[in-house]
């Protein structure tokens, strides 16, 4: 009986200590004095650019797999050019995430090389230009090939316009009309081929043919 009562007294004791701490971690907590304002919080993505239709395809969830989405296919290109640098610059002078030359840019409006390297939403913008006008130039040839095999490889719309990206839109119709007898490699050794083959089969409807597409 004793024991029981001495039972009693401690499981009574114990629950009156928990009770006692739980009630004063409960008080010491003011969530009221903690406050963000006057802080200046860095974010890695701006809250508007996820609006901006220059740099995501229209109507596009973002998700860490992108598939043969637009955005996978703009970012695919940019890793094999650059890793995804915006800062990089090459052997050969080719600039920024998407390495281009000095005198693309200025087809599409951009004359000041330093500033373009320094800006990535004009980069992104410059990309966008550049494949517009390359799928004007090469409307007649996406119309004529694709869905055609060369050199085993199935032809389509983004594995031209990354081929265009490349080595420009005249080299990448020798290649079709010659049927992937004339191969232009560039400096490194990349060829038409290897860009029609590496980039096919993504969603590049998001880019509209324009003659006159630039980046300013």
């Amino acid at each position: 009986m004793v024991k029981n009562i001495a039972g009693y007294i401690t499981l009574g004791l114990t629950i009156c200590v928990i009770a006692y701490v739980s009630f004063a971690e409960n008080e010491t907590i003011d969530l009221s004095k903690y406050s963000t304002k006057g802080l200046g919080l860095n974010y890695t993505v701006g809250l508007n650019d996820v609006k901006d239709q220059d740099l995501i395809a229209s109507n596009e969830v973002f998700t860490p797999y992108l598939g043969k989405s637009f955005i996978g296919f703009k970012e695919a290109v940019a890793f094999k050019e650059s890793r995804g640098n915006y800062a990089c610059i090459n052997t050969f002078g080719y600039l920024g995430k998407y390495q281009f030359g000095e005198e693309t840019l200025k087809l599409i409006g951009i004359y000041n090389a330093k500033a373009f390297l320094n800006d990535p939403k004009l980069q992104e913008k410059a990309f966008i230009a550049n494949a517009s006008r390359n799928k004007w130039i090469l409307r007649r040839d996406i119309r004529n090939f694709v869905g055609k095999r060369i050199n085993g490889v199935l032809v389509t719309e983004s594995g031209i316009l990354a081929a265009a990206h490349l080595a420009g839109p005249g080299s990448v119709k020798k290649y079709l009309r010659s049927y992937g007898l004339d191969n232009f490699a560039d400096g490194f050794g990349t060829t038409v081929y290897t860009y029609m083959k590496r980039f096919s089969g993504y969603d590049t409807s998001f880019i509209k043919p324009n003659k006159k597409a630039k980046a300013m």
